[in-house]
C-alpha cells in the first residue's frame, strides 16, 4: 500500500495502513449497538479548599500513568479527526463564538492516558475523566464503566503517595451543590440516514422521564442546592433548553454534536449528556438498555405516535423534584400522566417492536431488559422504596431517611448533604454505596473478578480490542491513538504509520487476535497490514 513519508514529529499526518476485514454485524439483538460512557469525576482535596482542580486532576491521571511500565511510551491522544463544533442540524459552530469548554479537539497538554483496556483516562478541564472503550451491549457497558471506578480509585490512591501531595478524594457524582455540574455522557452509534428530527421528537419525552429509574438522587433543590428537599436526579436542575450543541452552558436535553468517531457517511454518534453518573449497576444497565431499544425503534421508523411533552425542561425538573413519582406532566395532545405511565408507553411499544421483529428469536439480554424495565416501573408506581436494592436514588433516599428518623434531621441539615456525597465516594472501604454492596444490601450484575479483569483487558468484539492489545503489546512503538486510529512510530521508517479504525466492529479478537498473537513487533504487524508479510 503506497504511503507518503512525513517527519516523525508530525504524527497527525501519518499515512494509513488498513485493517482489511469485513465489519461484523451486530446481529439479532435489539439492545445491541456500539455504545460507551464518559464520566467526569468530582474531585476534592480535604483541608485544601484552594487546591487547583486542574492541577489536582492531572496529578491523579499522571499517577496512574506512572504506575505501569506498559504505559511507559506515554502514547498521546490523536486529536486530528475530532470536530466538536459540527452540529447535527447541518452547520458548524464558528470557533470564535464557541465556549472554550466546547473545544475538546485542542491539545492543552493536560494529562491523557490510553489504557490497555481500550479506555481513555484524561483531564477534562477541572475533572479527571474516564471514557469506557466501545462496547456492544448494556451489560458490557456496566462492566467497563465499573472498571473505570476501580481505575479512578487506584489513581487517586497512587497520587496521594507522591511526596508533597495531599490525599485526593474522587466522587462519581454530578454536582458540587454550589452551582457547578459535571457530566456522565452516554454515546450510542446510530445509522446516519436516521432523520435527526425523528431522534429529537421521540427521545425528548423518553429522556425527560427515564430519570425515574436511572437518577442518582440528590439532597437539595436548584442548581446551588439551597432549596430543602430530596430529588431523583443530580442533573435535572442544570438543563435549560430542549436542543443544542453546548454541554456546559445552556445544557440541552438533546445534544446536537455531530462527531461520529467512525465513518461519517455511515454513522452518527448520539452524544447524550442528560444522564446521571450511576453507582448502581442495575441503573446503568437499564439506562443503556432501554435507550438502545428506543433508538432501534426510531431507526426502524416503528414509533409513530407523538408523545411530545409541553414544557419539557420544566417537566424534567418537576419530575426530579417529586420522589413519590406522582407528578403529572402534560403532553402536547392534552393528556396528563406520570413519568412512569409515559415510560410504560415506551415499554409497551418496545415489547411490540421486539415481538414483531424477532419473535421467538429474541436474545436473552433484550428479554432481560424488557423484563426488568417492566418490573421496575411497576414497583415504582406502587411504592418506590421497594427499589432500594436496585436503583441509586432509592437506595440513597432510604439511607437518608434512616438518618433523618434516627436523629430528627430536616432536609436542610448539612449532615445529609455529606451522606449524599459519601454515597458516591469511589473508595471501596469508604464509599457508602460500596459499603451497602459489601453488606449485601445492593444487587449486582457483575462479579468483582470480572471487573478486575476489565481494568486491563479490552472488550473483544469492537475495535477497542485492537487499540488495547496494541497498547499492551507494542507500548514503545505506539506514538498516539484515538477512537478511530492507532499511530505507530517504528524504527527504520521515516514517517509515522497511521492505522485507521473507522469501523467500530473491525479490529475485534475474532478478526485480529491471531494476527496480534503472531506479530512479535509493531514492525511485523505493520508489514502484514500493508500486505508485505
Amino acid at each position: 500500500m503506497p504511503t507518503h513519508p512525513h517527519h516523525k514529529n508530525a504524527p497527525n499526518r501519518a499515512p494509513p495502513v488498513e485493517i482489511r476485514e469485513k465489519p461484523t454485524r451486530l446481529g439479532h439483538m435489539s439492545v445491541r449497538r456500539v455504545m460507551g460512557t464518559e464520566t467526569e469525576y468530582g474531585i476534592s482535596v480535604p483541608g485544601q479548599p484552594g487546591a487547583n482542580a486542574m492541577v489536582t486532576s492531572s496529578q491523579v491521571v499522571n499517577a496512574y500513568l506512572a504506575a505501569s511500565a506498559a504505559r511507559a511510551r506515554k502514547a498521546r491522544w490523536d486529536f486530528e479527526e475530532e470536530n466538536p463544533l459540527r452540529d447535527a442540524r447541518g452547520f458548524d459552530l464558528a470557533r470564535e463564538v464557541a465556549d472554550p469548554t466546547q473545544l475538546t479537539d485542542e491539545d492543552l497538554g493536560l494529562a491523557n492516558v490510553i489504557l490497555t483496556n481500550g479506555a481513555r483516562l484524561y483531564v477534562d478541564h477541572a475533572h479527571p475523566e474516564y471514557s469506557t472503550p466501545e462496547v456492544t451491549n448494556p451489560l458490557d457497558l456496566v462492566l467497563w464503566d465499573k472498571a473505570g471506578e476501580r481505575v479512578m480509585a487506584d489513581a487517586a490512591k497512587r497520587a496521594a503517595l507522591v511526596p508533597g501531595t495531599h490525599p485526593i478524594q474522587l466522587y462519581k457524582n454530578n454536582t458540587d451543590n454550589k452551582g457547578a455540574s459535571y457530566g456522565c455522557h452516554e454515546n450510542y452509534l446510530m445509522k446516519r440516514e436516521t432523520p435527526f428530527s425523528d431522534i429529537v421528537r421521540h427521545l425528548t419525552p423518553f429522556f425527560v422521564t427515564r430519570q425515574v429509574f436511572c437518577g442518582a438522587g440528590r439532597v437539595g433543590i436548584g442548581v446551588d442546592g439551597r432549596g430543602d428537599g430530596f430529588q431523583i436526579s443530580q442533573r435535572a436542575d442544570f438543563f435549560e433548553v430542549e436542543v443544542g450543541l453546548e454541554t456546559t452552558l445552556k445544557r440541552p436535553i438533546i445534544n446536537t454534536r455531530d462527531e461520529p468517531h467512525a465513518d461519517p457517511e455511515k454513522y452518527r454518534r448520539l452524544h447524550v449528556i442528560i444522564g446521571d453518573a450511576n453507582m448502581s449497576e442495575i441503573s446503568t444497565y437499564l439506562k443503556a438498555g432501554t435507550t438502545a431499544l428506543v433508538l432501534a425503534m426510531i431507526e426502524d421508523g416503528f414509533l409513530t405516535a407523538d408523545r411530545g411533552i409541553e414544557s419539557p425542561v420544566a417537566s424534567l425538573r418537576a419530575i426530579s423534584h417529586d420522589p413519590s413519582c406522582k407528578h403529572l406532566i402534560t403532553l402536547k395532545d392534552g393528556r396528563k400522566m406520570t413519568a412512569i405511565q409515559l415510560q410504560m408507553e415506551y415499554l409497551e411499544q418496545a415489547r411490540k417492536y421486539v415481538e414483531d421483529k424477532y419473535g421467538t428469536d429474541t436474545d436473552e439480554m433484550t428479554v432481560d431488559i424488557l423484563t426488568r424495565w417492566e418490573s421496575v416501573l411497576t414497583r415504582l408506581g406502587d411504592d418506590p422504596m421497594q427499589l432500594s436494592r436496585e436503583l441509586d436514588w432509592v437506595a440513597k433516599l432510604e439511607l437518608l431517611e434512616g438518618y433523618r428518623s434516627r436523629d430528627g434531621l430536616d432536609w436542610g441539615h448539612s449532615r445529609l448533604e455529606l451522606v449524599d456525597l459519601q454515597y458516591s465516594d469511589i473508595r471501596p472501604d469508604r464509599g457508602l454505596y460500596n459499603k451497602l454492596v459489601a453488606l449485601g444490601r445492593i444487587d449486582r450484575l457483575l462479579t468483582e473478578d470480572d471487573v478486575t479483569r476489565a481494568i486491563e483487558a479490552p472488550p473483544e468484539d469492537t475495535r477497542a480490542y485492537f487499540r488495547g492489545r496494541c497498547l499492551a503489546q507494542y507500548a514503545d512503538n505506539v506514538a498516539a491513538a484515538s477512537w478511530d486510529s492507532v499511530i505507530f512510530d517504528v524504527p527504520g521508517r521515516e514517517s509515522l504509520q497511521r492505522v485507521p479504525t473507522l469501523e467500530p466492529l473491525r479490529g475485534t479478537k475474532t478478526h485480529v487476535g491471531a494476527l496480534l498473537d503472531r506479530c512479535r513487533t509493531a514492525a511485523d504487524l505493520l508489514a502484514v497490514l500493508a500486505g508485505q508479510g
